[in-house]
C-alpha cells in the first residue's frame, strides 16, 4: 500500500523560503512521475512542479520557475520542494503525489488527472 506523507509547511513573511518534504512508501515500480499540487482557497487545484525519478529530469509550471526546486532523495524516498522568494500568492494547501509507474503521468501541462497516489497536504502561508 502507497502512503505519503508531507511535512514542511509553515507561516512565513514574503520573501522567506520553505522547504516542504514527503515521505513516499510503498511504490514498486523502478520509477515513478512524482510532483507537487498546490490548490488555495476557492480555486482549482494547479500542479507547480514534476519529477521523474528515471532520469531526474524535472518540470516547473511557470509559477514557480526560478524559485521552486524539486529533487528527491532515493536513498530515503524523499520528495522535496524547496521554494524561496515565496509571495502572499504562494498561499495554498501543497500536496505531493505520483504516477502509477514510469514516466506516463510526467505530462506538459501538468495534470493532476494523470497521478494515481496523493497525500494529505501541507499548508503553507505567505504573508505580506
Amino acid at each position: 500500500q502507497v502512503h505519503m506523507v508531507e511535512s514542511g509547511g509553515d507561516s512565513v513573511q514574503a520573501g522567506g523560503s520553505l522547504r516542504l518534504s514527503c515521505a513516499a512508501s510503498g511504490l514498486t515500480h523502478f520509477a515513478y512521475c512524482m510532483g507537487w499540487f498546490r490548490q488555495a482557497a476557492g480555486k482549482e487545484r494547479e500542479g507547480v512542479a514534476t519529477i521523474y525519478t528515471g532520469r531526474g529530469s524535472t518540470y516547473y509550471a511557470d509559477s514557480g520557475k526560478g524559485r521552486f526546486t524539486i529533487s528527491r532523495d532515493y536513498a530515503t524516498n524523499t520528495l522535496f520542494l524547496q521554494m524561496n522568494n515565496l509571495r502572499p500568492e504562494d498561499t495554498a494547501m501543497y500536496s505531493c503525489a505520483a504516477g502509477s509507474g514510469w514516466g506516463g503521468a510526467c505530462r506538459r501541462p501538468i495534470n493532476g488527472a494523470d497521478f494515481t497516489y496523493w497525500g494529505q497536504g501541507t499548508q503553507v502561508t505567505v504573508s505580506s
